[in-house]
């Protein structure tokens, strides 16, 4: 990077700040911090980073709370960094337009993948592309064409469009609720059933093994992810 990006670090503990700090700025980011969500909200709305790293354990908060009064005038990226196991407050977290969550502990290496994957994921959506990616296949949103090499694969409309969502995240998890509300509208929101199938489905059609999938990859009770354009995503089912 040649101008340093600005990335907020909202977390309480000391200790975080001291490990993260060197790290992000070995990898060309210029670091600012906030311990509570009231400060995190005034340098949000003051000087906005490009990018946000957030803890859901506030001491004047939640960090859900952080979460749902920026999106109501913000689209920086937010990552969540959080220690918490329940799957509900990962979803929710999501649900309410995070962009990514790392567990505690964590490894730099995800960190920084995560970071770079909400970043890229900003830049399509200011500038949206007609070609997306999944691992090595191809969605032609305009054609309505989806390719795999030299190989056309065969999708009906809700198959593509699912595939397409995905691909549009390609890289971020998208909860059952989000997929299910974007591709069959709100009164599906709790089918959850329904949307396995139809993943099921994809799968058949897309990967070369369809039980050890590489580019619909499964978020255990949260949702999915796709694999991003020519890279391995880990995949963590």
């Amino acid at each position: 990077m040649t101008a340093k990006t600005r990335v907020l670090v909202v977390d309480d503990e000391p200790a975080i700040l001291r490990f993260l700090k060197p790290a992000l700025e070995a990898n060309g980011f210029e670091v600012s911090s906030a311990a509570t969500a009231g400060d995190a909200l005034k340098q949000i709305s003051g000087t906005p980073p490009e990018i946000v790293i957030l803890d859901l354990g506030l001491p004047d908060g939640d960090g859900k709370d952080v979460v749902r009064q920026v999106r109501q005038w913000s689209d920086v990226p937010i990552v969540v960094l959080s220690a918490r196991e329940r799957e509900a407050e990962k979803i929710e977290s999501l649900d309410l337009g995070a962009d990514d969550f790392v567990n505690k502990p964590f490894g730099i290496g995800e960190l920084m993948a995560r970071l770079r994957a909400a970043l890229r994921h900003r830049l399509q959506r200011q500038g949206q592309t007609p070609v997306l990616k999944a691992g090595d296949v191809e969605i032609d949103t305009v054609r309505h064409r989806v390719t795999r090499g030299d190989e056309e694969i065969k999708l009906t409309p809700r198959e593509f469009d699912l595939l397409a969502c995905l691909a549009r995240h390609a890289g971020k998890v998208i909860t059952h609720r989000q997929l299910l509300t974007t591709v069959w509208g709100p009164a599906h929101a709790h089918d959850t059933q329904y949307l396995r199938v139809y993943i099921g489905q994809l799968r058949q059609k897309i990967e070369d093994n369809p039980d050890d999938p590489k580019i619909i990859l499964t978020e255990l009770g949260i949702g999915y992810r796709a694999a991003e354009g020519g890279c391995d995503v880990q995949r963590r089912d």
